[in-house]
């Protein structure tokens, strides 16, 4: 095989492990090629990853797959007597990414085309799409495939906050106030003539955004699925500070600053304990209001509170949970109770903890479906509501 021919291979290889790579990135790296020393493994690798790597995160995918791929162009074909050998080993721990790159390698052969199916006529006239399915669709019923399918219409997701004035002011010579103290330094130049007075604008912003999502048992189907609207919204705009709780509080905040999704879902999973374990809201809120509403609630933040309100204790534990919701609640502009359990038509706070938190939240939605999200996303880019 010709070494164009393998760079074409390469290229969609990376290109299907999720990295964008087009036909400028492919030019750019036959030229790179020509430039340097075939016959050092280390300057190819340099040369093709400064032409077809344009973010920080996508380089440990291309070293694993310039590995697999320059050693062996045919390895997804040998991916079955490797699997083989190593039974009874513990695998080696794959890299970001690696899921990816595995299902690219295995994908690299092109399919037998199937004959063609005979003609067969459907009346469509009372049918709905796939796409309007996938939008009431509860999060709970969905299959692996109609999962995958809701992360890919999450990620399309925009959460566009509405602006709200802040302390803070800038110049601009059509403000509407006067900055007396730039004009008087500016006379000074002048020797003390004021030739020009000289303006400020209020600096408008989107307030920061919190979310804080219940991991626990009842809610682990859903949070899966949330975690990818959370990584969406991170990278997507700035101040959005994420927490998961189940019966401890979690800050992953950080992990979620990653672009490439499977990266940061990797960080989280080593960094979250309680996954699918039992349920503390009162002192998770609690925890939360003593160690992190100072730093992340200012400015009005608006705060998502993800959990289904199925507090387990006694009175003790339903009055922490009373006190710290209404700490919350008092610390920020906007506190959104979003609940699964709203999905059912014939819904009842019967629940202690749901009645416990129901009086204290200013507004309490589903978020069960890709239609419930959308709401969501258009209840938060209109004005808020008046206390």
């Amino acid at each position: 095989m010709s070494l164009a021919a393998n760079l074409l291979g390469f290229g969609r290889l990376l290109r299907r492990a999720g990295l964008p790579i087009g036909p400028g990135e492919m030019l750019a790296g036959a030229e790179a090629l020509r430039r340097v020393e075939i016959g050092d493994r280390y300057q190819v690798q340099a040369a093709l990853q400064a032409t077809l790597v344009h973010r920080h995160e996508h380089a440990e995918i291309f070293d694993h797959a310039f590995r697999l791929w320059w050693r062996d162009p045919e390895a997804g074909r040998h991916a079955a007597a490797m699997e083989a050998l190593q039974q009874g080993r513990e695998p080696p721990k794959p890299p970001p990414g690696g899921r990816r790159l595995a299902e690219a390698l295995g994908s690299a052969a092109p399919p037998a085309q199937p004959p063609p199916p005979a003609e067969r006529r459907i009346d469509a006239s009372l049918t709905v799409s796939a796409s309007e399915a996938l939008q009431t669709m509860d999060f709970e019923a969905m299959g692996a495939a109609e999962i995958a399918a809701a992360r890919q219409e999450i990620r399309r997701l925009t959460l566009p906050l509405d602006a709200r004035p802040t302390r803070r002011f800038r110049p601009d010579p059509a403000g509407r106030r006067a900055d007396l103290r730039a004009t008087i330094r500016a006379s000074l130049r002048q020797g003390g003539e004021i030739l020009e007075l000289r303006r400020i604008r209020r600096v408008v912003r989107p307030p920061p955004l919190v979310v804080i999502c219940d991991i626990s048992g009842s809610m682990a189907r859903y949070a899966q699925v949330l975690m990818h609207f959370q990584h969406a919204v991170t990278s997507d705009r700035d101040r959005v500070a994420s927490f998961l709780f189940g019966t401890r509080l979690t800050n992953i905040t950080r992990a979620l600053r990653h672009r490439d999704p499977e990266a940061a879902f990797q960080m989280v999973s080593h960094m979250v304990p309680d996954w699918s374990g039992g349920t503390r809201i009162g002192e998770a809120l609690e925890l939360f209001n003593r160690q992190w509403s100072r730093r992340v609630l200012g400015q009005g933040a608006v705060v998502l509170l993800i959990t289904d309100g199925l507090e387990r204790g006694g009175e003790a534990d339903l009055a922490k949970l009373a006190a710290a919701t209404e700490r919350l609640r008092n610390s920020c502009r906007r506190l959104i109770w979003l609940n699964p359990l709203l999905r059912f038509s014939g819904f009842q706070p019967r629940s202690q903890g749901i009645r416990t938190m129901l009086p204290l939240v200013h507004e309490h939605r589903p978020v069960h479906n890709l239609e419930s999200l959308r709401a969501l996303v258009r209840t938060l880019s209109a004005p808020a509501p008046r206390r």
